[in-house]
């Protein structure tokens, strides 16, 4: 199954931003292939999470793990049958761990979003 997972400029740690976080890690749980691809959602003025989501649902990606996520990006999710989970850590290791183990809630932490914020 492919997932994927915020990342913060290290490429090492979970980034606590969707949708303005730098890099996404698209993991295959079952080849254990990862792939690193750039947000291009990272400096948009406004609806970063919706782009952000965009990205990642065109990666084929079956859940996506985070800290928390806009209600838009939510439902945009939601639409296209990606399911949330709650990260555990900043650790990425210990976050797919916890997802193949069956440790992870399912993502409570919808917010309203940071419209017209602009970056982190």
């Amino acid at each position: 199954m492919k997932i994927a997972i915020p990342i913060d400029e290290s490429k090492t740690n979970v980034c606590p931003s969707f949708g303005r976080a730098l890099y996404f890690l698209i993991a295959d749980t079952d080849t254990g292939e990862n792939t690193i691809i750039d947000n291009p959602a990272t400096s948009s003025a406004g609806g970063a999470g919706i782009k952000a989501a965009q990205t990642v649902i065109d990666q084929n990606v079956k859940a996506l793990l985070t800290p928390r996520c806009g209600q838009n990006a939510a439902e945009v999710f939601a639409a296209a049958g990606i399911t949330l989970y709650q990260t555990v850590s900043e650790s990425i290791d210990d976050t797919i761990a916890a997802f193949q183990k069956g440790k992870l809630a399912a993502l409570q932490n919808i917010h309203p979003g940071f419209h017209g914020h602009g970056g982190k």
